[in-house]
């Protein structure tokens, strides 16, 4: 659900008509709010956030306690693809590659696919399965993945390898967080004992996230790196489901956005007609 604050932003992007990127590189909920903004759909990340993720079809408790899916991933990409029309020609025949993130179940490692239409599905539905939350491994490829997160949550070292000097990071967390070990190691490698590589990788996790961050904040000296990220109060947590909150969260990110291209350039937000903003 921090998603929304992303989605403020991209929303922003839209809106004045911003989109010069040549890649675009997402992990779980920024991948799906990628994919709508790289379709041009104004909106429907906010749709999306404040109405199907907010459905206990998505999120369930009950269901959890009984076994089932905490999060139903599979359920609210499907659903939200039905009930939301994605312009997928849009992104197909744009200049932009969008790149998403798994953890193999198997290794532990990131693999990352270049999204089209044979693979969007399956993909993007990986890339948000929380482990544990969601009690499944979704396939791709035959190969068993889960939440992209895992093993790569913030992929600036891959698109730097990619060749990337001029780099934008969205982040979903304050400036000065940081992730935290986990506090009882033994639990990782009991619930994911069929998949040793992966239990290692999530107690490395905080390792990797954090020296991704050291990295955005003194990259080489052949790259720029801009951030926009939410502020200290920004009120989304994982789960948040009150509408107020969400609805805060997504108006922090659109005034980032704003923010963001006014500091590249003040003419990016004048002389150009908006889309309608969210109400």
């Amino acid at each position: 659900m921090r998603g929304i604050f992303a989605a403020g932003v991209l929303d922003s992007f839209l809106e004045h008509h911003y989109q010069p990127f040549s890649r675009a590189y997402g992990v779980s909920a920024g991948a799906t709010n990628l994919i709508g903004y790289l379709a041009g759909d104004h909106g429907r990340n906010h749709k999306i956030i404040t109405g199907h993720a907010c459905q206990p079809d998505f999120i369930d408790w009950k269901r959890f306690a009984r076994g089932g899916h905490l999060c139903d991933v599979h359920w609210l990409w499907r659903q939200s693809f039905s009930d939301i029309p994605l312009n997928l020609e849009n992104y197909l025949s744009g200049a932009t590659e969008l790149w998403v993130v798994t953890t193999s179940a198997r290794t532990g490692q990131a693999h990352y696919y270049r999204m089209d239409e044979s693979n969007m599905h399956d993909v993007l539905t990986a890339s948000c399965a929380i482990p544990i939350a969601y009690r499944d491994y979704p396939m791709v490829g035959g190969e068993p993945m889960t939440d992209g997160g895992v093993a790569d949550a913030i992929p600036v070292f891959k698109a730097y390898e990619d060749g990337a000097r001029d780099i934008t990071v969205v982040l979903s967390r304050p400036p000065g967080y940081r992730k935290k070990p986990p506090r009882f190691p033994s639990v990782p490698k009991r619930i994911f004992r069929e998949y040793p590589a992966l239990s290692e990788a999530t107690l490395l996790r905080s390792e990797r996230y954090n020296a991704t961050l050291e990295f955005i904040q003194n990259p080489p000296e052949d790259c720029h790196i801009r951030v926009i990220a939410p502020p200290e109060d920004f009120p989304v947590g994982r789960l948040t489901r009150k509408p107020a909150l969400l609805e805060l969260g997504y108006r922090q990110g659109h005034e980032a956005g704003l923010n963001y291209l006014n500091s590249i350039s003040p003419s990016l937000t004048t002389g150009t007609t908006p889309a309608p903003a969210v109400p």
